[in-house]
């Protein structure tokens, strides 16, 4: 940047503003997906992540094949424990299926985790702040990959079935998953975002 120049001018056609205003969410996605390799790729700059005391207390969970099964099934037991009353054999059944078609409408499903560090300087809230800013970042990154992903969570998100089925340590947690695949030709274009009130987005103190 020359002194010539504006900070402004140089942010207008900034690539990151760029990609951000492009960024959107797929609740739907064709069945091709990023290979593990792939995935690092895009992981590795989110070394950048603001991250009190550089914790690193985050990590994914791929779930291909049938380990999206096994969340669909943890997800149906989650649900039958947090009911106050029992289904019939055929309404638990539907029950079941539904959970298990929600776990697979991406063949790709990456679980977001916090994995917190005990640390004098740096609270747990600290520490899923940084978890939430990779799982953005890394949507983000998805999307200028050419991927399309939704970030998905819900009611059982954080029950005992559901933790055990990711293999979590005991302080470990999810904060959802991403639901990653191709981006369908139907989608493969810009959507509509009501424009931000700037006067409540940026005050004064």
């Amino acid at each position: 940047m020359t002194p010539a120049q504006s900070p402004a001018v140089v942010t207008e056609s900034a690539p990151a503003l760029a990609a951000i205003r492009a960024r959107r969410s797929h609740s739907k996605v064709t069945p091709q997906a990023p290979t593990t390799a792939e995935l690092q790729a895009l992981i590795e700059p989110l070394a950048s992540v603001a991250d009190h005391a550089t914790l690193r207390p985050w990590r994914f969970i791929e779930l291909r094949g049938d380990a999206r099964e096994a969340l669909g099934f943890a997800l149906a037991e989650a649900a039958a424990e947090a009911r106050t009353s029992s289904l019939s054999p055929d309404a638990e059944f539907k029950s079941t299926a539904k959970f298990l078609s929600k776990a697979q409408r991406a063949s790709l499903v990456l679980a977001i985790v916090v994995s917190p560090r005990t640390h004098p300087k740096a609270p747990l809230w600290e520490q899923e702040a940084a978890a939430s800013g990779a799982a953005h970042l890394l949507g983000l990154a998805l999307h200028e990959a050419g991927w399309g992903s939704i970030w998905r969570s819900g009611p059982h998100t954080r029950s005992a079935p559901v933790h055990r089925a990711h293999r979590l340590a005991p302080e470990e947690y999810l904060l959802g998953w991403l639901y990653i695949g191709g981006i369908p030709a139907d989608e493969d274009r810009p959507k509509f975002r009501r424009a931000l009130d700037l006067n409540r987005a940026l005050t004064e103190l």
